[in-house]
């Protein structure tokens, strides 16, 4: 049955919500419903590390491309980095052959940061929005990046309006201030059109888990403020159980109380259940599908279950760092993989050792105290606030400059602090900080969803390579070195047993090996094949995993694999558990999550 959102819907439908909730899937099926309908329909991505041609079984790029199979659908990715490159040469290209050679590298060089890629991809999505690139489609439906990026997204020309009014001539890193000036009307138009309740509908996609729902109510508020209020929610993935399973009744039973505690905001907007199913939702027969109520699982009953001989527990994983004492281990994956519980995890098992600890997050959705559950003896928390971080970023810089500027200079420096791009490179030093601070005690990180940290491992790679520009041999210790030494740093990738998450995390490590950066294991989360259930619905979830945990062996140098639960694992002794530790101490160790 086609939801009441799809046969109303505006003209522009923007997706969004906390990674791995499956916004993908909501808005490749909502992209066809429509065509199939007859009206002629654009499909955007704007997330960094998109999986929408994996989804429609369709490759794509830069430029819209007809979908196989719906005739009046067509779809594009946003690549930031493409997009990025295209906009530097705008900057760049009329100074060729006018400027010397070296004038022109200084420009290029001061294009080269993490913010350049965002507004150039935000570029991108504004032609979209009334910017003639919308032109002859009757709908624009809008895949985004997990919450964070794109609050940060939508953030941008607010943040750029406010640097333009103060600081109307010179330049930014972005390029002349003067050239900025141009876009901001397009831009304003652009916000405009999205805070039209008559023209976009904001779907807010969850997982009925209490996490993701307040991280929608967050979304939600932020996006509120920002004039975006014609708002619907999709809570994806609802288990109903199909027997008397055990696992099968916990797992709907916490779905439904989850559902009936939702923030009052969010219980107040319209919403739509799609229920848990079987089987991945790849290609176009499951997209047209996907808003039936249908569950019906028929699974092998005599498939192999068998879990990959390599698999390990993931407290062996920091064996040797806890021998240590000291380090820095990071958790990387796509939004919603669970990177934040594993760490979380990681970091209490090395505290029950006696190691001190230090847990922190890159992730504008940061939710570690909600993970953590209580205090640990020997772990803090902390969290890399943007806001919070370019604040005392400004502050700290304006003193360190007090005595050796003049007024006018201090006054110029106080504006070029406000430039948007001061964010950037205060995130930057934060997390340098903790970097520095593994070599007393183990870091661990949990960072943003994967387009967000390879923008900041890009930082960070600049910065490198600008130093040892500058200096040789003698800046041979920084940040990213610490990063590509795999004695000091294990960085551990996240995913799920599913084809998505697997094929985007086995692109996430090759673009760490290309920054030089080793892979120390991968851990695969939430796993129905270690539960043993016998529901119908959870077998053929296990069924469908079985070939997947056997490709994930043959990438994996280490594995990890972790089981799902009937409920969050909240609390220093679940999260012990999960890892494959006994709560210490303890008289009998506890099962390991390989053979629970």
């Amino acid at each position: 049955m086609t939801p009441d959102f799809i046969r109303g819907a505006t003209r522009y439908l923007f997706f969004t919500g906390k990674g791995g909730v499956g916004k993908t899937c909501s808005a490749c099926a909502t992209a066809v419903a429509l065509a199939d309908a007859g009206l002629r329909v654009l499909l955007v991505s704007t997330d960094p590390a998109s999986n929408l041609a994996s989804v429609l079984g369709t490759p794509l790029g830069r430029e819209a491309r007809p979908v196989a199979g719906v005739p009046k659908l067509f779809a594009l990715n946003i690549d930031p980095n493409q997009a990025a490159q295209a906009y530097r040469e705008r900057v760049v290209g009329p100074y060729r052959g006018v400027l010397p050679a070296e004038s022109v590298a200084a420009i290029e060089e001061q294009l080269s940061g993490a913010c350049t890629v965002e507004v150039a991809a935000f570029d991108e999505f504004t032609s979209l929005l009334g910017g003639g690139g919308d032109e002859g489609y009757d709908h624009v439906v809008f895949d985004t990046a997990p919450s964070g990026h794109t609050l940060r997204l939508l953030s941008l020309p607010a943040a750029w309006s406010d640097f333009l009014d103060d600081h109307p001539g010179g330049a930014s890193c972005l390029g002349p201030a003067s050239q900025l000036e141009s876009q901001r009307a397009h831009y304003e138009a652009t916000m405009r059109r999205l805070a039209d309740p008559t023209q976009t509908t904001l779907l807010l996609v969850s997982r009925p888990e209490t996490i993701a729902l307040h991280e929608a109510q967050r979304t939600l508020d932020e996006l509120s403020r920002q004039g975006m209020t014609n708002a619907l929610l999709i809570v994806n993935g609802v288990p109903r159980a199909q027997s008397e399973d055990l696992l099968a009744v916990a797992l709907e039973g916490a779905a439904q109380r989850a559902i009936t505690d939702m923030p009052a905001r969010l219980a107040s907007l319209p919403c739509v259940l799609l229920p848990l199913r079987p089987r991945n939702i790849l290609g176009l027969p499951a997209l047209r599908g996907f808003f039936a109520d249908e569950t019906r699982a028929d699974p092998e009953a005599s498939a192999d279950l068998g879990l990959p001989t390599k698999a390990r527990p993931l407290a062996r994983f920091v064996d040797d760092l806890a021998d240590r004492g000291h380090g820095l281990v990071m958790l990387m994956g796509k939004g919603g993989v669970g990177k934040t519980t594993v760490a979380t995890a990681l970091a209490v098992d090395l505290a029950s050792r006696g190691c001190p600890v230090h847990l922190t997050t890159t992730d504008p959705a940061a939710h570690l105290e909600e993970a953590l559950g209580a205090s640990v003896e020997g772990l803090r928390v902390s969290r890399i606030d943007p806001e919070a971080e370019t604040a005392a970023y400004r502050r700290k810089v304006l003193a360190d400059s007090a005595e050796l500027l003049d007024a006018d200079s201090l006054a110029l420096l106080e504006e070029d602090l406000r430039s948007p791009c001061t964010e950037e490179v205060a995130v930057f030093h934060a997390f340098s900080r903790a970097i520095a601070g593994a070599e007393d005690e183990v870091v661990v990180v949990d960072t943003a969803p994967t387009g967000h940290t390879l923008l900041l491992l890009d930082a960070t790679g600049s910065y490198h390579r600008e130093l040892i520009r500058k200096l040789g041999d003698e800046a041979a210790l920084t940040p990213m070195s610490r990063l590509r030494d795999p004695d000091f740093t294990r960085v551990f990738v996240v995913t799920l047993p599913e084809t998505t998450p697997i094929e985007e995390a086995s692109s996430l490590v090759a673009d760490l090996e290309r920054a030089g950066i080793t892979c120390g294991g991968w851990v695969v989360n939430r796993s129905v094949s270690l539960s043993g259930s016998d529901d119908p619905l959870l077998r053929a979830r296990a069924v469908a995993e079985a070939p997947l945990l056997a490709d994930v062996a043959t990438r994996a140098g280490k594995l990890a694999i972790l089981p799902q639960l009937a409920d969050a694992p909240i609390g220093p002794e679940k999260l012990l558990r999960l890892v494959g530790s006994a709560p210490r101490p303890a008289s009998t160790p506890s099962a390991s999550p390989l053979h629970a």
